[in-house]
């Protein structure tokens, strides 16, 4: 996509997630996610939360909604991998809604990210959201309200660019 059209893209994710009421936002930077970047380190809205491995993520995020607040998981999807046993805990055992926003490496199964990808999220039985560009924007408050009414973890996977 022209830098231009990434730009715009980055924003309406961004105006989508201040009307679902996003606080914080628990990130590791990625290649495909970085139009978002930088929107998110230009604001002052949401919270921004940096973790160093991804394996963190979810459990920072699930502390977060525990405690009242309402964040966002935001890194690649190979990290969801290291994840897991974070996953299987917010999923079965502790009911956390929570939103997690995944660069989808490998999508065009150009890699095993991508090809397990799906497979995975349903494994752990995670409802998921596929956001192709600026028109789509919309599915991540598609994927709030869902979290919210079976206070599980929803997935909006960004396919883009492959590095």
């Amino acid at each position: 996509m022209a830098k231009e059209k990434m730009q715009l893209f980055g924003k309406k994710i961004f105006e989508e997630f201040n009307k679902c009421g996003i606080t914080h936002i628990v990130w590791l930077p990625c290649f495909q996610l970085g139009f978002i970047y930088e929107v998110m380190m230009n604001q002052k809205e949401i919270e921004l939360v940096p973790v160093c491995r991804e394996g963190e993520g979810i459990a920072v995020a699930a502390g977060l909604a525990l405690g009242g607040k309402k964040p966002i998981v935001l890194y690649q999807n190979t990290g969801i991998y290291e994840s897991g046993d974070s996953m299987r805990l917010v999923t079965f055992e502790l009911h956390v809604p929570l939103l997690i926003m995944l660069g989808y490496r490998g999508w065009k199964g150009t890699d095993s990210a991508g090809v397990i990808m799906e497979p995975t999220m349903d494994a752990w039985q995670v409802k998921y959201h596929i956001l192709k560009s600026v028109e789509d924007v919309e599915k991540i408050s598609i994927a709030d309200k869902e979290a919210q009414e079976t206070r599980k973890p929803v997935a909006i996977l960004i396919v883009g660019e492959e590095p």
